[in-house]
């Protein structure tokens, strides 16, 4: 199972290692869900979850410091004998020095932190969420193009890379070109980002590898985006019936996700960055309730009924 490095988390949310004779490399953790262990320190362990993290607040903290000692000391071995990955303590509380040297005789890192135990619980399941979500590579150009994360995808050498480019320098920003990483944060979101090896980079036939960051700024790049639309570029066919109308929305599944997607037929002429813009402003107005197509066809059977 993929799991978070504990010494990443505590760099990522800059916290104290309370406990600096465990090795946090070697520790990882695998859910993203937390736990507070009010219960647990009480004395009950039936579905007590360990593999998450568990965090206490000035609650648990408050109650740990009422016990009596020969209490405390047995709440904290029965606690600090299952395999936790780490336990926070919030609000700059420290724990005493029997918990500690309990946490370190079972191999279990103690971190401390000066945020309120609420604000630490949202952001650490938010960016668990992220980074334990589940994730594929493919291969595609990825662009935040007003607002809308667009997901240009099709065959080698078919213009990708330079559509993207000419959207940049309209002034639209490149997630990632070539690897898209994917990962499913919830059943609605994809997110997308780029492998670290080649994060803004795009490869142009004939010229070879240019740093988009480097050559248009930062503010031409963006290091992730949801994915809200796919563009799927194809060679023109004469026969192939294409959608001229867009009633009818079509998807792609990516993660068991479904994404609208539409195919872009390329003949020589086309401009993809100026098509692939328009596509991304008709999606976003119709998330905000406007759909052009469906106007045209009110208008039409308003005036066949005359």
């Amino acid at each position: 199972m993929k799991g978070v490095n504990v010494q990443w988390f505590v760099d990522f949310f800059k916290m104290e290692n309370l406990t600096k004779e465990i090795d946090l490399n070697v520790r990882e953790i695998t859910s993203s869900e937390i736990n507070r262990p009010a219960l647990q320190f009480c004395g009950y362990f039936e579905h007590f979850s360990e593999e998450r993290v568990q965090i206490v607040g000035m609650v648990e903290y408050a109650y740990l410091q009422q016990l009596d000692p020969e209490r405390r000391k047995k709440s904290f071995e029965e606690f600090l004998s299952h395999d936790m990955p780490c336990i926070i303590f919030c609000r700059g509380l420290i724990p005493a020095d029997d918990f500690l040297n309990a946490a370190r005789k079972n191999n279990v890192a103690v971190l401390s932190t000066e945020r309120k135990t609420s604000s630490i619980t949202a952001e650490i399941i938010r960016v668990l969420n992220e980074e334990l979500a589940p994730c594929i590579s493919i291969h595609g150009v990825l662009v935040d193009v007003y607002g809308e994360g667009l997901l240009i995808m099709g065959e080698s050498g078919i213009g990708k890379s330079e559509a993207a480019l000419e959207l940049i320098r309209r002034g639209h920003r490149l997630i990632t070109d070539d690897v898209v990483e994917i990962r499913k944060i919830n059943d609605r979101t994809l997110i997308g980002t780029s492998p670290d090896i080649t994060r803004y980079f795009i490869e142009l036939r004939g010229i070879g590898i240019i740093d988009v960051k480097a050559l248009y700024g930062v503010e031409s790049v963006k290091e992730k985006q949801s994915i809200d639309l796919v563009i799927k570029l194809e060679d023109w066919k004469r026969d192939n019936e294409y959608d001229r109308l867009g009633l009818d929305e079509e998807y792609t599944e990516l993660l068991g996700t479904k994404v609208v997607c539409h195919s872009l037929p390329i003949r020589p002429g086309r401009n993809l960055a100026v098509i692939c813009e328009a596509a991304a402003a008709n999606h976003r107005q119709k998330k905000m309730g406007y759909n052009a197509a469906q106007e045209l066809y009110r208008r039409v059977q308003e005036n066949l009924s005359k």
